[in-house]
């Protein structure tokens, strides 16, 4: 069975770009969009969306066809960097807490212990790293706050309404203003041990200088993870609130 152009038209052709729109989103979603979440469970979930939310943006859609073949292309060329610019998003905000891990692994002896990361399609990554990154995942999905990356592709029509262009300027804005701020939140979120680990350096390295004969490398290092464990416990919940905020105010902006 073959569609011609003039025969893609109505409720067939919203639903096509709406489902362009929706499948860039969803392949790129953290958790949703890994390597390890089957093809076939993010394509169903993905025309499930599609399905949901084409009936209320129906209206924002041609009901005909471009007469040419390029200009369809170019149609969902432009929703699939809609919904390209929606996962992004999500997933800069969850390299907050990466970087995060990166900073504590550093001050804390563990920078070497590494381990794939499964919210990165499998890329090392420091323990702490990935840890934080699993349990943020684990948090939106608990709190409900995924439902806000469904959410942010609906309002995404308020902001970006097919046919008028993509507005590159501001989208290269916000990809900046969203890096920027997911790198800070993810300095903010380490601060406590870079302060700690400034200390315990600067500490050690006053005992050596006093104490040339002991060797402060083999009793430092057994401190700053022993501290450094104990430091995460008790700021572990408060980081991850610190988190959760960043992350609904940020996919809040296309709501």
């Amino acid at each position: 069975m073959t569609i011609t152009l003039p025969g893609l038209s109505g409720t067939v052709l919203v639903y096509l770009l709406v489902f362009a729109r929706t499948g860039a989103m969803v392949m790129l979603l953290p958790a949703i969009g890994d390597a390890n979440v089957p093809g076939r469970v993010r394509l169903m979930l993905a025309l499930a969306i599609s399905l949901a939310l084409a009936p209320t943006v129906a209206s924002t859609y041609p009901q005909q066809a471009p007469a040419s073949a390029l200009a369809l292309g170019l149609m969902i060329a432009e929703e699939v960097t809609v919904g390209i610019l929606v996962g992004t998003m999500a997933r800069i905000i969850m390299s907050s807490l990466s970087v995060a891990g990166f900073l504590i692994a550093g001050q804390t002896g563990l920078s070497y212990a590494e381990t794939l990361d499964p919210t990165s399609n499998g890329q090392q990554g420091a323990v702490i790293g990935n840890f934080f990154s699993l349990l943020g995942v684990v948090l939106i999905f608990a709190t409900n706050l995924h439902h806000l990356a469904i959410g942010a592709i609906a309002g995404s029509y308020h902001l970006i309404p097919p046919g008028t262009g993509l507005p590159t300027a501001d989208m290269a804005q916000l990809t900046i203003k969203l890096v920027s701020g997911s790198f800070a939140l993810g300095f903010q979120l380490a601060a406590p041990f870079l302060v700690f680990g400034f200390a315990v350096n600067a500490a050690f390295g006053l005992l050596a200088r006093m104490m040339p004969q002991l060797q402060v490398f083999f009793v430092a290092m057994p401190v700053n993870i022993l501290v450094g464990f104990l430091l995460m416990v008790m700021l572990l919940g408060t980081m991850m609130t610190i988190f959760l905020d960043f992350y609904t105010s940020q996919m809040g902006i296309f709501l």
